[in-house]
């Protein structure tokens, strides 16, 4: 039951983009177009859940172990880097195809903050590593979701007459207001 309650509240309830306003460069982006989006949600789950595997297994096991725990921020950031540089040779190497689909988004995950967000917020909740990929993963989902929904929105944005001082980034950040307002009313769920 604890999971599908983290399940549920990460990807309605704190929704990593609308809620704790994490990952918003990508948000705003990458999501003029659906295609694209679902390419970044899945690419953005597929390193956020390995992530956050490997930097709570180095957090427990080496910052802790040797009382580092300062090098937290720093640590993690470069173990995203390299995660993702990692990623990206083994798909050139392993799947020209799916590399060729995704190459252009995986540079974009390693500068987007909620990647590092959510693998700093498993070691404050105090998540065991099942608790904590459950979570990553829902979070994933979650980013995924609102991007897919956002893209759909600008997509048919584009094909009404919007007044001149709204086009653009403006009607953009009005409608992911709106989109989050809308999430908003799923906080009496969990």
């Amino acid at each position: 039951m604890e999971y599908i309650l983290i399940f549920i509240s990460a990807i309605f309830v704190n929704n990593i983009v609308l809620s704790q306003f994490l990952g918003i460069c990508p948000f705003l982006g990458v999501s003029k177009k659906v295609e694209t989006a679902l390419g970044m949600g899945a690419a953005v789950a597929f390193v956020l859940t390995i992530a956050t595997i490997v930097t709570f297994l180095i957090q427990k096991y080496v910052l802790d172990a040797f009382g580092l725990q300062y090098l937290q921020t720093i640590t993690f950031i470069l173990v995203i880097a390299a995660l993702v540089q990692m990623v990206e040779i083994i798909l050139k190497k392993v799947s020209p195809a799916l590399y060729q689909a995704l190459g252009v988004f995986l540079p974009l995950i390693t500068t987007n903050c909620c990647i590092l967000g959510v693998a700093i917020l498993v070691i404050q909740k105090d998540f065991n590593l099942l608790t904590g990929v459950v979570y990553a993963f829902s979070t994933a989902l979650g980013f995924g979701l609102a991007l897919v929904i956002f893209a759909g929105l600008r997509e048919q944005m584009s094909l009404v007459k919007i007044p001149k001082g709204m086009e653009g980034t403006p009607i953009a950040l009005i409608t992911a207001g709106l989109l989050a307002m809308a999430f908003m009313g799923f906080s009496g769920v969990v």
